[in-house]
């Protein structure tokens, strides 16, 4: 059957299928045919001679947006490989197999993790001793609600530990620091974190009388 032209097409399948079959250059198919160079250099790439379905992609028959959203932060941050974001979050998606993360991370165009570092990855993420740990989190939203992600990772042995709340408070960071320090497998001597209410005190409470009051940030004591 027949592909149905989007509306605003310039170009017929014949057109389409003589742009690909054609030598010349980009700029003289398009004077020949009226169309823009771009618009030439576009269908000489493309094997087929039909419009690409319009609307948003299809999600997943598996995961629930909530499952995808997770999936989708927890390999922005950590950049680790398939295998790895797979057994990390293994325990808390249960229905999260190879293939279905596989399609998650390409329907969110992070399939292929960078080449190479850049030069600002690199100054980001300065090497370390081995129990220099990085501590974040973050928040998700999505349409059942939001959930907050704290993320553990050293990044000379990529070991990674993942816990998720749903809020991101003193008792949620402290809880966190807990666990890191009993699942990683080796000393901790130093954390990085950033300022968030989970790890710090508020500007407001860092000097004078309050800090006398409060004592040490929670986080701090653990």
């Amino acid at each position: 059957m027949a592909g149905v032209l989007h509306g605003s097409a310039r170009t017929t399948p014949r057109i389409r299928a003589e742009l690909q079959a054609s030598k010349e250059s980009s700029r003289s198919l398009a004077a020949q045919y009226g169309l823009d160079p771009k618009t030439v250099a576009k269908w000489g790439k493309r094997t087929v001679t039909t419009d690409a379905p319009i609307g948003p992609t299809p999600g997943s028959t598996v995961l629930t947006p909530a499952e995808e959203a997770i999936v989708d932060e927890f390999r922005r941050r950590a950049l680790l490989p398939l295998d790895d974001v797979l057994g990390c979050l293994r325990d808390t998606i249960p229905p999260l197999s190879r293939s279905a993360l596989h399609r998650c991370l390409q329907r969110n165009s992070i399939s292929r993790l960078p080449a190479a570092e850049t030069a600002q990855t690199r100054k980001r993420f300065k090497t370390y001793e081995i129990g220099y740990v990085h501590i974040d989190s973050c928040e998700l939203r999505h349409a059942e609600g939001k959930l907050v992600m704290f993320l553990a990772i050293n990044r000379i042995s990529k070991f990674t530990y993942v816990e998720f709340y749903e809020s991101a408070g003193k008792m949620e960071g402290s809880a966190f620091l807990r666990n890191v320090v009993a699942a990683f497998p080796y000393k901790i001597h130093t954390v990085l974190t950033d300022n968030g209410m989970a790890f710090a005190d508020l500007p407001k409470n860092r000097r004078g009388p309050s800090r006398r009051f409060l004592g040490p940030h929670i986080f701090d004591r653990v």
